[in-house]
């Protein structure tokens, strides 16, 4: 059974997803992790949102925003990126968001995840698939909604893979339903010398709003990743359904504080990554367990419809 720092015997963290957050509506999510000594992930916007999007939320050129999440910055939260904001940014617009970013965090970010169905986004829709045939499923399976990415496509208004190569680490790939990605051999970053502009993927469980996330974390599951000794990334949107009328969900909050009673090494998403890496530095990954991995995920995106 793999040990992690201090002794503690799993690790787990959230990749918050910034959709449709403000202060009301993820607020006393982070007032409860930071209470329990549990240390995640929250992404945003650098840029203002662009109006009329199905998408929406607060950014970092909001006040009251950007200093509720510098604070959770000065409390030991990563602070990552979701794209420059809810719809899609060429080239010259990424450049001021990572600017941005790095102006009013203090820093760069070091992870990522794609935005919805953004032109600017890395590797997204069908391109995130390494055979040909799951590309075709990807296709048929999602031809209603399928815009293509353009993040890394040289010569295309919205490239930026050479920016995110320089400035960031880790990428968030697939989302698998599963609470110890260790389990599926899905843990550990890697890299594929197929997507050049991507230092390093990394895997998340599925947790997309309060329900899922609250099954995902039932106490049966939390059980199994102690004794595992596994490893949980959720992938979350904690705005979707955690905090109604201004009240914390109440299962989500007991799920929370038992979780956090456990021998777990609570960080930042990063923070994981960066030890998960040491296992394998160069990120390899065989192509036949990459394989693998692509058919697992596309499978539970037909049973499920998730990202």
């Amino acid at each position: 059974m793999p040990t992690f720092p201090s002794n503690r015997q799993f690790a787990f963290t959230i990749f918050d997803d910034t959709d449709w957050s403000n202060t009301d509506n993820v607020g006393p999510v982070y007032k409860l992790l930071c209470d329990l000594g549990l240390r995640t992930t929250k992404s945003v916007w650098p840029l203002a949102c662009a109006p009329g999007s199905q998408f929406a939320g607060s950014t970092l050129q909001d006040h009251q925003y950007l200093s509720f999440v510098r604070a959770l910055r000065d409390e030991g939260f990563e602070l990552a990126l979701h794209g420059m904001r809810n719809e899609d940014t060429k080239r010259d617009g990424i450049r001021r968001a990572l600017d941005e970013f790095e102006r009013l965090i203090g820093c760069l970010p070091r992870s990522h995840a794609n935005h919805a169905s953004n032109r600017d986004n890395l590797y997204w829709g069908p391109a995130r698939l390494g055979g040909r045939s799951r590309r075709w499923v990807y296709r048929l399976a999602n031809s209603f909604r399928s815009v293509p990415s353009h993040g890394h496509v040289e010569g295309s208004t919205y490239f930026w893979g050479d920016l995110c190569r320089e400035h960031i680490l880790y990428v968030r790939n697939f989302v698998f339903d599963e609470i110890n990605l260790d389990r599926i051999g899905a843990a550990a970053p890697y890299h594929d010398s197929n997507k050049p502009f991507v230092n390093y993927w990394f895997s998340s469980c599925e947790g997309h709003d309060e329900a899922t996330l609250c099954r995902l974390l039932s106490e049966q599951n939390q059980d199994q990743l102690e004794a595992e000794g596994g490893v949980c990334i959720v992938y979350t949107h904690f705005a979707n359904g955690f905090v109604e009328h201004g009240e914390l969900n109440s299962r989500f909050a007991s799920l929370m504080r038992r979780l956090a009673q456990k021998n777990g090494w609570f960080v930042p998403v990063s923070t994981l990554l960066d030890y998960l890496r040491e296992r394998s530095p160069d990120g390899a990954i065989a192509p036949s367990h990459l394989a693998n991995l692509e058919i697992r995920w596309l499978l539970g995106k037909l049973r499920m419809g998730t990202t």
